[in-house]
């Protein structure tokens, strides 16, 4: 299969809502084209395309910061001499000063599939300063890497925060452009929105099928593997456990001081979880949690990713460490992305059922199955806004 991104598409045809009109660009290191032409570049270079300032996420406009939540401020691009603004640091929102002088703004972030990811969430708070500054906003569309299957609870907003600002699971399913559909709908947000849709995806292609070059979308996000178990581990930053941060394979490795590899992972293995197998390991992270210091716990093994259930599978593994090495298992305090006072395990999993569940020791299958119902009526819900089969 040979997938043509949003970008592709743009740079083949062009667009009319960009025609005669002065432009600004959301990217990242992902968004190039299928010949890993990045975005900037090319837009830039393109005499249709009057480009006149970048925005740049979580990780910054070129990726340079490594680490979790590590602020970045804004510079003039010395490859093109304009000026890159940061949405991660000061400001989360475009200002009226950053979208001066722009009649639109083109969006080209490759996302997950995970709540957590802050990406879409720059994308929903683009959406919002656009409508309120009169700017029209084109969004390139992207593959979901991890298809459209759906996992998780959907977030209660109370528990609303940069990991999650929309009552969306998990594991979600969608495109950006989906989601940039569906935010404007579901929070009344009066933009001029455009979705330049991909050709030949299809909501059943993993990433890996695509014909499409994987371009790290963040540091620690190296490959399609670590996204697959991300919308599970991801959960483990809000823990006392090593989400593998400082590691060569971080959140498919996992552990702390004190856990028995062995033990743990003899576990997991009676719990007979689908598509996926654990080995035992030590491991010291070079940064992060426990930097140089010896870790027990496993490495996930996906073996079926159809049948790979990620958030099931982190439910099991913290339940299997508490039970394995209790001491070992706690959960983090604030502050945790701008969240200066509810748990940062609450405002991962949306809510206090999951911190509740695991200290109760309740089997976390009875969890996931109390989460169906909701998974079916947001499918129903986020239907008319979907762009592929």
């Amino acid at each position: 299969m040979s997938v043509l991104t949003g970008l592709d598409v743009l740079m083949r045809d062009g667009h009319a809502a960009l025609s005669g009109r002065r432009v600004g660009l959301l990217c990242h290191p992902a968004s190039v084209d299928g010949r890993l032409g990045h975005a900037a570049a090319l837009l830039h270079a393109d005499p249709r395309f009057d480009l006149r300032a970048f925005f740049g996420p979580q990780h910054g406009f070129r990726g340079e910061t490594q680490d979790n939540m590590i602020e970045w401020t804004g510079y003039t691009d010395p490859a093109t001499g304009l000026p890159a603004y940061s949405l991660y640091g000061e400001h989360r929102k475009p200002t009226a000063a950053m979208l001066e002088g722009l009649d639109v703004l083109v969006i080209d972030l490759q996302d997950v599939g995970a709540r957590y990811y802050t990406f879409i969430w720059t994308m929903l708070l683009c959406l919002e300063a656009c409508a309120e500054h009169d700017v029209a906003v084109v969004v390139l569309d992207r593959p979901n890497p991890l298809g459209g299957e759906r996992e998780g609870n959907l977030l209660d907003m109370d528990f609303t925060s940069f990991v999650g600002l929309a009552p969306i699971p998990m594991r979600h399913g969608l495109t950006a452009g989906e989601l940039a559909r569906w935010f404007v709908a579901r929070f009344g947000i009066e933009v001029d929105l455009h979705v330049v849709a991909m050709e030949s995806w299809r909501r059943s292609t993993l990433f890996d099928a695509t014909g499409l070059p994987w371009v790290m979308p963040s540091p620690n996000m190296p490959t399609l593997d670590t996204a697959v178990v991300y919308p599970g581990q991801c959960l483990l930053e809000a823990t006392s456990l090593s989400e593998g941060r400082g590691t060569t394979r971080p959140f498919e490795i996992f552990g702390a001081p004190g856990v028995d590899p062995g033990a743990l992972v003899d576990h997991l293995a009676g719990r007979a979880l689908p598509g996926v197998a654990f080995r035992p390991l030590h491991f010291q992270p070079t940064f992060q949690k426990h930097a140089g210091v010896i870790c027990g716990g496993a490495q996930i093994h996906v073996t079926d990713r159809d049948i790979f259930r990620p958030v099931l599978t982190t439910l099991e593994i913290l339940t299997g460490v508490k039970t394995v090495a209790p001491d070992a298992l706690a959960w983090n305090p604030p502050p945790y992305e701008y969240e200066t006072v509810k748990p940062p395990i609450d405002i991962l999993a949306g809510g206090t059922t999951l911190r509740e569940v695991v200290d109760a020791g309740v089997d976390p299958r009875d969890l996931a199955s109390s989460w169906e119902s909701d998974l079916q009526g947001f499918t129903a819900e986020i239907r008319e806004f979907e762009l592929y089969d």
